[in-house]
């Protein structure tokens, strides 16, 4: 997915086919689960698919940018501007969730059985009921917090300006050594190692 509404699939990866959206929006992030692909971006954009060529327009009831969506317990949970959530079971109704913070929201993903947000000035956000009712957590840096992963018994979470911070139970975090203070962007882990990546 990507500027001005464009989603492209591919089989194989190597061959690619343009699919009409309906949308002239940016389109941030894509995930699937539950037997569906769902699609996130500008002024408040939800755009859902069960086969990736054929898309519908759902009403989010926001204007603002929306920058993730993930899945978990049954339950999409999705993050936008000025503190944006909205949770759905079907990706289809939505409903908007108190996250008691204005600050943008980047990042949201359902680790080690609850789920958790990450954004603008070090925000922190954990939920235990699905996304219902949100906790802040107390972080150690003030920058924009851009995605957060749960791997190998360990949270982490990159940062602008180079910056990683680390928990074991999602709720203390301590700042790490990156080596960098370039904007990182991106985190995953894969054979037994974690990866970051950004500008």
């Amino acid at each position: 997915v990507g500027d001005s509404g464009t989603i492209l699939t591919s089989s194989d990866g190597i061959t690619w086919h343009n699919r009409t959206s309906g949308s002239t929006e940016m389109l941030w992030q894509i995930t699937y689960s539950n037997s569906t692909f769902v699609t996130v971006g500008g002024s408040g954009t939800i755009l859902t698919s069960s086969d990736g060529t054929t898309w519908t327009s759902r009403t989010s009831g926001v204007q603002n940018f929306l920058y993730q969506v993930t899945h978990g317990n049954n339950t999409f949970v999705l993050v936008g501007e000025n503190g944006i959530i909205l949770t759905s079971s079907d990706a289809t109704t939505w409903t908007p969730m108190t996250s008691g913070t204005s600050n943008d929201l980047y990042g949201v993903r359902y680790v080690n059985s609850k789920f958790m947000v990450v954004g603008q000035f070090g925000t922190i956000l954990t939920s235990s009921d699905n996304g219902t009712t949100w906790t802040s957590r107390t972080s150690p840096i003030d920058g924009e917090i851009n995605r957060v992963i749960y791997s190998n018994n360990t949270f982490l979470a990159v940062a602008t300006g180079g910056k990683i911070i680390t928990s074991s139970d999602g709720i203390s975090w301590t700042s790490r050594t990156s080596g960098t203070s370039n904007y990182l962007y991106d985190v995953v882990f894969g054979n037994s190692t974690f990866v970051t990546v950004g500008l």
